[in-house]
């Protein structure tokens, strides 16, 4: 069973105070578009992130708002800035890199919340069953691309019935297996 592999370029989610903070009190965030993931979507507004050697301009906020702020990078982004992003799931992001968020209206320091995603297969309990799969588990998935096949390995598969049958990879994934359009991934042993 083959599922689309979809590239997650650098991007915040926000809770509402550092919202306030960043854009000013009370303000909602304009969705752009939406996301393969149901009730996700990308945002109009934009933000700085700043680590000790330089800053990242033009970071897309991903809604809707979450209990805690957290920015998603690659390795790459966090190097060349200054940050430590450890590679984590979504969510996990006790004692992981620190950096300062800048919007038009204030800006945050973030003592934690900085991470690079660890790749993922979103699937329902249906699309689990189908892959032979259950949550949690560690998989490889096998891109065919023009010029720079790969498998990535150590890929967590998230199952839930309010997702949307996807895999996850960061740019510098997505660059090292030269993926453009749409590519296609399957598991394998």
């Amino acid at each position: 069973m083959k599922f689309i592999v979809e590239t997650s370029a650098r991007h915040v989610h926000l809770c509402q105070a550092d919202l306030d903070t960043l854009f000013g009190e009370g303000y909602q965030l304009t969705k752009k578009k939406d996301l393969s993931q149901p009730g996700q979507f990308a945002c109009e507004e934009r933000v700085t992130i700043v680590g000790s050697k330089k800053e990242l301009k033009g970071v897309s906020i991903l809604g809707p708002l979450r209990k805690a702020t957290q920015v998603e990078l690659s390795l790459t982004d966090a190097r060349s800035i200054g940050v430590t992003a450890p590679i984590r799931e979504s969510g996990d992001t006790a004692g992981s890199g620190a950096c300062k968020i800048i919007g038009p209206k204030g800006e945050i320091d973030i003592a934690e919340g900085v991470i690079a995603a660890k790749r993922h297969i979103h699937a329902t309990v249906a699309d689990a069953k189908e892959l032979g799969v259950e949550n949690g588990d560690i998989v490889s998935v096998k891109v065919d691309t023009e010029g720079r096949n790969l498998i990535f390995g150590d890929v967590v598969v998230r199952v839930s019935d309010s997702y949307a049958l996807a895999m996850h990879i960061d740019t510098d994934e997505s660059n090292a297996a030269g993926c453009s359009g749409t590519v296609m991934g399957e598991i394998v042993r």
